[in-house]
């Protein structure tokens, strides 16, 4: 199994791991530190070794941080780890809302005659640092550079991956590394820059056309990179890892060289302040142009071999999603618990040759684990789908070909009146969102209402984004294009985007409904203004939403026209690669309603 079912932090090991860190604190002359849940290469998922906040907390969202002081630590979340965050950390630990409550604003109540707070620079992004500095200035509460504590009082931390790389076929990249790498040294010297600083992983293993296997569930390896505008690129890697030549214009070098190599630099660097950890900002000084990672867009806007290849993969992923659904239908009420249906999902997808992983931990959460956003099923934590029971499906795959990653949301035996009218307007604003036409131009935060609407009209909402960007065989999380409140960045042909609104009611229930969509030219309407340049939705997501818990009533003409005629794309797409008993199955899930 990909997955591990294994109980990977408990809370009770927590209090005495922080006594030791505040031992180490107060030797070092230090009334805090900060603890995020960050590597040096900045990007949102990390290494067994890397896992200092799950270590110390017990906490393991994807996304928060500790401030631990003297006499209180605060673990800060996000909406989505409200209701895990409290079943994950002990009584010495305080969930702190973040961002409503910022780090500085914490800080300056809990250390009122100011204070020195330590954290690793190489830990912390550089506009992390400068921003919180910022908001602290005069309240005499210092941030100070220090080693690592955590690293002090963890006397088994895993070792650094080592894991091999490999080459990306051209076939799946649809363009050669040479190609990306002088179309991306001609931004950077266009941008009046000498070179460009690339920490995330996704970046390099895009720009080189390789991937790898150090974090888990995401094809990358670590490394840094120096983007020059010569068309040269320095990369710091462990040439153990380097299985191949990587091409003329790639020099490799032991990634313990890269700060020096940093610091030789001459003229300006273009960097992104919220990846670049805060030792190369030390480093660079002045030098640093704010310019952005110069993989980011490129990377987002897929070219059409990495669409063809991520639709294709989305078609095979639907099949063993497919088989498995029709699978669960078969069984009764109470005879399952969530982690057979994740291994009966995995299993289905072993039977695809170019599966190289799961994209994340499948999600099986059941009557209340569902509510349970980001919920990981363990053996202590596997519950029965009883008679009633909603379940949240959510798991993606890691294809050569593509990425993919999609929520079902299905009845178990009768459901009640009040889950399915909750289903049913999440399902709306799924659906409305995709059937958007915008003006070019638009970002995330300006359409991602629409998916929620809806749900607002009754007086609910959900505490997540509508929509992540997704990587072409690389993250399944992949900025900069998200469906988000905070997102900016306008929306561009080409960008493969999750459309997944969803309700979530503590103790109780969860619902969400998830299609990756990609961004594509709209063509103009009757009536239209063809000078006028819009976008809409190509759909790569193929299976079937549970009809029992649509209330029909509620749906409008369009979205019910809508829904049919998804299902008769389903149907028409995928019917003829399932086996016998699953197109039977189909047929029935995707009759007209």
């Amino acid at each position: 199994m990909f997955q591990s079912f294994k109980v990977t932090a408990r809370p009770e090991q927590g209090p005495p791991r922080l006594a030791a860190l505040r031992s180490v604190m107060e030797d070092e002359g230090l009334d805090g530190f900060l603890i995020p849940r960050a590597d040096a290469h900045q990007g949102e998922y990390v290494a067994p070794r890397d896992e200092r906040l799950a270590w110390l907390t017990g906490f393991t969202g994807s996304a928060g941080f500790c401030a631990a002081l003297r006499d209180v630590a605060g673990v800060f979340i996000d909406g989505r780890y409200r209701t895990q965050v409290k079943a994950q950390v002990a009584a010495e630990f305080t969930p702190v809302p973040w961002p409503e409550v910022s780090l500085s604003t914490w800080l300056k109540e809990h250390l009122p005659e100011g204070g020195k707070v330590g954290f690793d620079p190489w830990l912390h992004a550089a506009g992390q640092i400068a921003s919180t500095q910022k908001e602290l200035a005069g309240s005499g509460i210092e941030l100070v550079r220090c080693d690592n504590l955590v690293d002090w009082v963890w006397p088994d931390q895993p070792d650094p991956p080592m894991n091999p790389v490999r080459a990306h076929p051209i076939a799946f990249a649809g363009e050669t590394a040479d190609s990306k790498i002088a179309r991306l040294a001609d931004t950077v010297h266009e941008a009046g820059c000498a070179a460009a600083v690339i920490t995330l992983p996704d970046s390099i293993m895009w720009l080189l056309n390789i991937r790898g296997s150090d974090i888990g569930y995401n094809p990358v390896a670590h490394g840094f990179a120096i983007l020059h505008s010569d068309g040269m690129v320095d990369l710091f890697m462990a040439a153990e890892k380097l299985t191949a030549p990587l091409g003329e214009p790639v020099r490799v070098h032991p990634p313990e060289g890269f700060l020096e190599a940093v610091a030789r630099l001459d003229g300006k660097v273009q960097v992104d302040p919220g990846s670049l950890p805060q030792v190369v900002a030390d480093v660079l000084q002045d030098r640093m142009v704010d310019g952005g990672d110069p993989c980011a867009l490129p990377k987002a806007c897929k070219n059409p071999a990495e669409i063809a290849g991520s639709a294709e993969a989305h078609l095979r992923d639907a099949v063993a999603v497919i088989e498995t659904l029709c699978w669960l239908d078969a069984q009764a009420p109470g005879s399952l618990t969530e982690t057979q249906v994740v291994s009966q999902l995995e299993e289905n997808r072993r039977k695809d040759n170019a599966l190289q992983d799961i994209s994340f931990d499948t999600i099986a959460g059941t009557g209340p684990n569902g509510a349970i956003m980001h919920y990981r099923v363990t053996d202590e934590t596997d519950s029965r789908l009883e008679n009633g029971h909603i379940l949240v499906l959510d798991s993606g795959g890691q294809y050569l070909d593509g990425t993919t990653d999609i929520t079902r949301t299905i009845a178990i035996g009768e459901v009640g009146d009040e889950e399915k009218a909750c289903f049913t307007r999440v399902l709306k604003g799924m659906i409305n969102l995709s059937m958007l036409r915008w003006p070019a131009g638009l970002a995330g935060r300006d359409i991602e209402c629409i998916a929620r609407a809806p749900l607002w009209a009754a007086g609910q909402d959900f505490n997540h984004g509508v929509g992540h960007g997704v990587g072409a065989y690389l993250s399944v999380h992949e900025g900069p294009q998200r469906l988000s409140k905070v997102s900016h960045v306008p929306l561009q042909p080409g960008m493969i985007l999750s459309n997944e609104p969803g309700y979530y009611r503590e103790g109780a229930f969860g619902i969400r409904i998830e299609n990756l969509v990609v961004v594509q030219d709209a063509p103009t309407p009757p009536g239209g203004d063809a000078e006028r340049a819009m976008l809409n939705w190509r759909t790569l997501t193929y299976v079937p939403i549970d009809r029992r818990l649509v209330v029909v009533d509620m749906l409008a003409t369009a979205e019910r026209d809508w829904l049919n005629a998804y299902h008769r794309d389903v149907a028409e797409k995928i019917r003829p690669r399932l086996g016998d008993q699953a197109q039977l199955w189909l047929d029935a899930a995707t009759a007209p309603i």
